[in-house]
């Protein structure tokens, strides 16, 4: 008895170690963010454009170009990849070819954004002939979230019991008729999941909106598709490393707007998620 006492205490006490290593870094990094750029977040600096070469003036322009990019690579994402989830959980048969899939799908999640970004380019870019614009950026962020969203859409619709589906057959429903009234309303906090740690990936990219989109400097915001953007990642990325003589609060403020700017998007996706969730349960 006391042995297993023992690796018990043992087992919580790596666990909370682990916990702490994960926690603590992150807190500690808010924190550095927060105190370092508090200073810097005015109304000028959140509504007005850059100026003086980037050295004062506002982000306004990176935070629509960012906000352009999420909503656009959501839109084209999230029906491409619940559709896909469904037809894999749903209808297709365990084959040889649909293990190919999932195993693409599986391999697909772990691409480093670099190469989305060269296959965006090389696609949307130059092949359509979209140009550096807001759509080719948004379908690239799009295909690089679709591994994440497959798969956690997946996932919700096989947490839905078969007793479910059981029922609905009984009653002499169809099968897409089962899975629109039957399994999606109970997948869809699962699959809005998804949607969260997507909207936390696109608006953090560097790598793919700098061969799609991404602009230097624009004195105005985009009014087109087909316009360049700017966006808070890369405009962080040129005014820590490529402006000389810039305020740290400068920088530290774009951290913090584009930290916030993330978390404001993922509580309101966790808020309708919630809202679904007891409306079904």
């Amino acid at each position: 008895m006391i042995d297993v006492r023992l690796k018990e205490k043992l087992g919580f006490a790596s666990l909370l170690i682990a916990t702490l290593l994960v926690v603590v870094p992150v807190i500690l990094i808010i924190y550095l963010i927060i105190s370092k750029g508090w200073t810097a977040i005015t109304w000028d600096f959140l509504l007005s454009m850059p100026r003086d070469g980037m050295r004062a003036g506002g982000i306004f322009p990176a935070i629509i170009g960012t906000f352009y990019l999420v909503i656009g690579s959501i839109a084209f994402s999230l029906p491409i990849g619940v559709m896909a989830a469904i037809y894999l959980n749903e209808y297709a048969k365990d084959n040889f070819l649909t293990r190919m899939i999932n195993l693409a799908i599986i391999n697909l999640a772990g691409v480093s954004s670099v190469v989305y970004g060269l296959f965006g380019l090389s696609l949307f870019v130059i092949f359509f002939k979209f140009g550096v614009s807001i759509i080719s950026g948004s379908l690239t962020l799009g295909i690089m979230t679709l591994p994440v969203i497959i798969t956690t859409t997946r996932e919700a619709l096989r947490a839905v019991p078969k007793s479910f589906r059981e029922v609905s057959f009984s009653l002499g429903t169809t099968k897409w008729q089962t899975i629109r009234h039957s399994v999606l309303p109970f997948a869809l906090p699962g699959i809005l999941t998804g949607a969260i740690l997507s909207i936390g990936r696109v608006a953090g990219e560097t790598a793919p909106i700098l061969f799609t989109v991404a602009a230097f400097y624009l004195p105005n915001i985009p009014k087109s598709a087909f316009d360049q953007a700017m966006a808070l990642p890369y405009h962080l990325y040129i005014i820590s490393t490529q402006i000389p003589n810039i305020s740290e609060s400068y920088r530290y403020g774009t951290a913090l707007v584009l930290v916030g700017l993330v978390v404001i998007m993922n509580l309101a996706a966790i808020i309708i998620r919630s809202k679904f969730r007891r409306k079904k349960w």
